[in-house]
């Protein structure tokens, strides 16, 4: 009986633990999905607004080297690669942009 009641205490456990973990919001390169839209604006278009406070926080935790991999996929999106990878200068971000970044798109 204790040997049964101990593994229904382990399932809970590790239902409760899939649950929080499978709560976690979707995300690409450390920005989350529902979130991508804040930097939109100010890679689109031929003259842009400096990006916000809110897209430079996304910016800054962003996983830069990630992002270099979707970069031939950004016009696509309507996205201006340079400017989109401009945006870690703009708001001061202390993560360098890597090589494969730079340069023409």
């Amino acid at each position: 009986m204790a040997g049964e009641k101990f593994l229904v205490h382990c399932l809970l456990a590790m239902l409760l633990i899939a649950l929080v973990e499978g709560a976690k919001e979707p995300a690409v390169c450390n920005i989350p999905l529902t979130k991508l839209d804040l930097c939109h604006p100010a890679v689109t278009g031929e003259h842009p607004p400096p990006p916000t406070k809110q897209c430079c926080g996304l910016i800054k935790q962003a996983n830069l080297t990630c992002l270099c991999d979707y970069k031939a996929s950004l016009p696509a999106m309507n996205i201006n690669p340079t400017k989109a990878f401009a945006l870690p200068k703009i708001c001061k971000c202390n993560q360098p942009i890597p090589a494969k970044c730079k340069g023409k798109f």
